[in-house]
């Protein structure tokens, strides 16, 4: 019974939260507007604080008739500023209020108020925006559907310290692309929030040092301009120094060491300029200790690694300061049973949040470990690193497991590495789980490491090898993503270089004669290179050139000519003119060029080419055709002889180039054996 009982009394309290709030919509409607503007007040008062609150008026329908109110010019202002100021409450609450304000066209309503000359009318207007905009289910595209819109605001900034506030903050959540950028950039952001860096509020101050890192991200343009910028007769660098200094809140010291980051990444400032090297880099590598907050240490530890993944000096500067190599390893310490953490809430919030540090650290170690083997010799005999790039690669998130495999990329590329702890630690492994089935980006970036894994130097070469890769491999190469399709070539193009023939063959088995052709004609040339590569590669020692030109030499030979023939760049052709010098080398092989008088005329056309690279490669050829100790080079000489390739020869002992005019020398002294 006492089910029966309960239900009821459920409901009944409901209607009465919902009667109450229909009573405060009610009030809108009434004609009195003294009455109105009294109800639009009580209901500012009610929903303060109370999500159920805000939800019930929404759904009630409060939101549409304080939209009207708001635009009615019969409106008295002060009505009109009440409901901009409850709308900005309602905006306040969860996601969802958000949602049914922006489907009730709360955006356009705002923007068309502030039109309206009275300051805190149009100062209730922007809070409201901003609240609006802030949120991640707001569609940013809606502050730029009016082209009017950025050059109103941007005359609305010198109204007061709350409009400097809210537009800036409006400005640095809806930049989001280059497009945006060049927006404000076009409509003066520079020169209308520059002198905000210096306003008496910290608020103000924050926000506009917060567009100027959205604005400078990536953008050569907009740092170019900066660095010219004087804010009351100091130079803007200076000013983003002074705001990283000890004494300034963290939050700015870290906006401040983005925007000199960005700057220097777009090229406006040196990298070894003292504003990187003494101030920014510093600022970033204390941002990394453990007295600060867990986003500021993943916010400084990214930041960091951004600024110098391209520099190695700064790299090698950034791993000798402040001990930060062994600061990281903290990272994966956390929270710790003895974190701290008096605040319970604090600590929730963290334990949720602890994988984002793993992946700073890892995004970190990746960029410092990029270019020095003495840095990765650092990283990788830090406490148990190798276990916890291991550990990193199978998490749950998968931010997690692309920096981490971005880090075991960034130390792939030292021999020292791939001889030692990738192979104590067996990383083949869980790297082939990941490359099953990853989202792109974790595959080209595992793929990129699988192909390091396969150089010939890698002990982890062969029982990868003995793991069925080839398939796998193979696979890759028919994907629609270019970077996809060259680590999957390239990892092969590894895999052949001087591997056994029953490698060879699988290779060729398994990629199919039709991939490869189509791979030699793929419109992205780094996939042509690698696959060029390849074929090198497979085309090496005379017994695997002969049985693969056996098989497949006519298809081979259609593809050189369509090369060749074609506009491609040096390097492609001197790289097809190579793989037609192994042709040349083989015992049997070579006659499929000797009786070819097409392909014949090609080389010495290249004989004469202006470039050294395509001279030096179609000599070589030459000179393995008419090689004298092998069966028949008699008569090839003779041919060539016919053809006029013995005068070409000549010509080319006079070359300038020393390499080019000794391999003429060398072939014409087949002809005087």
């Amino acid at each position: 019974m006492a089910c029966l009982l309960e239900a009821p009394l459920r409901i009944s309290v409901l209607s009465e939260v919902t009667a109450t709030s229909r009573h405060y919509v009610d009030r809108l409607f009434d004609p009195d507007p003294q009455k109105v503007l009294q109800g639009v007040i009580d209901m500012k008062n009610a929903v303060i604080g109370n999500n159920k609150q805000k939800a019930n008026l929404i759904v009630l329908g409060a939101v549409p008739r304080l939209l009207y109110l708001l635009q009615q010019s019969s409106s008295s202002l002060q009505l009109r500023t009440e409901c901009a100021v409850v709308l900005g409450s309602l905006a306040m609450g969860t996601e969802n209020n958000i949602k049914s304000l922006v489907d009730c066209h709360i955006i356009p309503t705002l923007l068309q108020g502030l039109l309206c000359p009275d300051l805190v009318f149009t100062e209730a207007c922007l809070r409201c925006l901003r609240t609006v905009f802030i949120s991640p289910v707001t569609p940013v595209q809606l502050l730029y559907t009016d082209p009017t819109v950025i050059p109103h605001l941007m005359s609305l900034l010198s109204n007061s310290q709350r409009t400097q506030e809210y537009i800036t903050q409006i400005f640095s959540h809806c930049c989001k692309t280059p497009e945006h950028q060049t927006v404000l950039f076009n409509h003066g952001a520079i020169q209308n929030i520059a002198p905000l860096l210096i306003s008496p509020s910290y608020k103000v101050r924050m926000q506009a040092l917060k567009c100027f890192s959205v604005l400078a991200y990536e953008n050569t343009q907009v740092s170019m301009t900066l660095v010219n910028v004087l804010v009351d007769g100091e130079q803007l660098t200076q000013v983003f120094v002074k705001m990283m200094q000890r004494d300034q809140p963290v939050e700015m010291q870290l906006t401040a060491a983005k925007c000199l980051t960005y700057m220097c990444r777009a090229g406006a400032i040196r990298t070894d300029d003292g504003s990187i090297v003494l101030k920014t880099l510093p600022c970033l590598v204390r941002m990394c200790s453990k007295e600060h907050l867990l986003e500021e240490r993943v916010e400084g530890a990214e930041t960091l690694a951004y600024l110098m993944e391209p520099d190695v000096e700064l790299q090698r500067i950034a791993s000798t300061t402040d001990h930060l190599v062994a600061m990281l390893a903290d990272y994966f310490k956390y929270p710790s049973s003895v974190s701290a953490i008096a605040d319970i809430k604090r600590l929730d919030h963290d334990l949720k949040h602890a994988h984002e540090l793993r992946q700073a650290a890892f995004k970190l170690y990746a960029s410092l470990g990029s270019n020095d083997e003495d840095i990765r010799k650092k990283i990788t005999e830090t406490e148990n690193m190798m276990d916890r790039i291991v550990s990193g690669l199978s998490e749950s998130s998968i931010k997690v497991r692309l920096a981490a495999v971005r880090c075991l990329h960034s130390l792939s590329r030292s021999v020292q590495q791939l001889r030692t702890s990738f192979h104590d630690h067996a990383v083949w492994k869980p790297l082939m789980k990941l490359l099953q089935n990853a989202p792109d980006e974790v595959l080209v970036m595992a793929s990129s490491t699988l192909c390091n894994l396969l150089l010939e130097f890698s002990p982890s070469k062969e029982p990868i090898l003995e793991s069925g890769v080839i398939e796998l491999l193979c696979s890759l190469t028919q994907s629609d993503s270019p970077a996809l399709r060259v680590n999957g070539i390239w990892a092969l193009m590894n895999m052949a270089f001087q591997a056994d023939q029953k490698v060879k063959v699988e290779i060729v088995r398994c990629l199919g004669t039709e991939q490869l052709f189509r791979l030699l004609s793929d419109p992205d040339t780094n996939v042509l290179m690698k696959t060029l590569g390849l074929l090198r590669n497979l085309l090496s020692t005379r017994p695997h050139i002969d049985q693969i030109m056996s098989s497949h030499g006519k298809q081979i030979m259609q593809a050189v000519t369509l090369i060749l023939e074609a506009e491609h760049s040096i390097e492609v052709k001197e790289q097809t003119l190579c793989i037609l010098a192994n042709i040349a080398d083989g015992n049997t092989a070579k006659e499929l060029i000797m009786t070819n008088d097409d392909m014949l005329q090609k080389i010495k056309y290249y004989m004469g080419h202006s470039n050294v690279k395509l001279q030096l490669a179609a000599t070589f050829c030459v000179s393995n055709l008419i090689w004298n100790e092998e069966d028949g080079s008699q008569d090839r000489q003779d041919k060539l002889r016919e053809m006029g390739f013995v005068d070409v020869l000549h010509k080319l002992t006079q070359s300038a180039d020393p390499n080019l005019s000794d391999r003429a020398k060398t072939a014409l002294q087949q002809y005087l054996a």
